[in-house]
């Protein structure tokens, strides 16, 4: 029997011919926001609404991207006969964007390059506060895809690298970042030269980092973010940027977004003001976003070889547990 798919919206796949290239012969795909005909087995979808997951015979949600929506979340623990998985197709993106964002901090890339368009030499005269990586601790909140290439990036830069994830209750060394439990995070944070989050947004997440956590960090740390951007207090974050606490910080996740396609020009992404501040790079969450059509081929040939691990009959990878978020 075929396997039944049903992707909700034509965004997800602008080129449905190419995608239907990449699938078994043993699945039959629909498209579009309309019910499809008959039982569906996988919905691909990134928010579901509670009409989709009520389509006959269906087992499983295939979220098109990393970070599983809070709204998708909390309607899947509603339907826990219903397994929800994602895709890491732009973990590489991602952890290239972290990486780019620690490098400009560190080395106060955007401020000197200013300075120099208005043919202003002083930073090599008198130097800005930097910090050179080698030889220090980096901490990463969020050992997944994204985190795991991010460390070995770091190790090649000659950095300590630590982690933490939520499984597992003691420590462990695989060879490139010695993995805590989550819990161990006030005892990591005084280590950490760098701090770089690449969790989920979650209950247990949302609020992670506070002032006492900021506090916790060595007097001219640097915090990059990539995962989302109320893991962050907000507040909390303006406040240990503008009094020097930390180095600086490289931000890909936000606190507000544009509402509509008019706000997109005009739309500050914070209640405070990051972008007065020197010491901080600002990205408009595209860390996962770069790379073109090379990136969408990727993200076609994650979903597609999901796909067709189903067709076969065998376990779909990327399982997320709505009450965790991860």
């Amino acid at each position: 029997m075929a396997l039944a798919v049903h992707v909700c919206h034509a965004g997800i796949l602008p080129q449905p011919e190419v995608f239907r290239d990449l699938l078994d012969p043993g699945i039959r795909l629909t498209l579009g926001p309309e019910r499809p005909p008959g039982p569906v087995d996988i919905l691909v979808c990134g928010r579901p609404t509670r009409e989709q997951l009520a389509l006959p015979g269906l087992r499983a949600v295939i979220v098109p991207f990393a970070g599983v929506p809070e709204e998708t979340l909390a309607l899947l623990a509603e339907f826990p006969h219903i397994a929800l998985h994602n895709l890491h197709h732009n973990d590489a993106a991602t952890a290239e964007m972290a990486l780019g964002l620690l490098l400009a901090v560190s080395r106060r890339i955007i401020p000197v390059d200013r300075l120099l368009r208005q043919h202003d030499w002083t930073p090599r005269y008198e130097p800005p506060p930097q910090v050179i990586l080698a030889g220090r601790t980096a901490l990463i909140l969020g050992y997944g895809a994204i985190g795991r290439r991010l460390a070995r990036v770091l190790r090649a830069l000659d950095m300590r690298v630590l982690a933490t994830r939520r499984s597992g209750t003691t420590p462990m060394d695989d060879g490139i970042a010695t993995v805590f439990p989550a819990a161990a995070l006030s005892d990591l944070l005084p280590q950490a030269h760098v701090l770089l989050i690449t969790l989920p947004l979650t209950p247990e997440t949302r609020g992670l980092i506070g002032a006492r956590e900021l506090a916790l960090l060595p007097r001219g740390a640097i915090l990059v973010n990539v995962g989302r951007g109320p893991i962050v207090d907000e507040a909390a974050l303006y406040r240990a940027l503008a009094d020097g606490h930390l180095l600086g910080a490289g931000l890909d996740v936000w606190y507000r977004y544009p509402a509509d396609e008019a706000g997109r020009k005009h739309t500050p992404p914070s209640d405070y003001p990051f972008h007065e501040l020197d010491n901080v790079v600002l990205s408009p969450h595209r860390g996962g976003m770069a790379g073109g059509e090379d990136l969408e081929r990727r993200r076609l040939e994650a979903l597609a070889a999901m796909l067709n691990t189903a067709a076969r009959g065998e376990p779909l990878p990327n399982r997320v547990d709505p009450t965790r978020g991860y």
